[in-house]
């Protein structure tokens, strides 16, 4: 049985606070969030930012400025 190793992507420094928290969380597809905390792949947050999903936003948390302009421009339902 042979087994390979994902390497893990480097994470740019304006991603990040001092105390490892993202500075803002990105919208993504909802059924792919716990896919990927689960399995460890990559989700596609909608200004294009890939990454595993490793945090859990809560109420009030920042939002990426681009993922939101680009939500506010979809219709209702897409």
């Amino acid at each position: 049985m042979s087994t390979q190793t994902k390497e893990r992507p480097d994470i740019a420094p304006d991603d990040t606070t001092d105390d490892d928290r993202p500075k803002f969380f990105h919208y993504v597809k909802k059924n792919k969030i716990a896919e990927s905390a689960v399995m460890g792949t990559h989700v596609v947050a909608l200004c294009g930012e890939v990454f595993p999903v490793t945090k859990s936003a809560k109420p009030g948390s920042p939002v990426c400025p681009d993922c939101k302009k680009v939500y506010d421009g979809l219709k209702k339902g897409d």
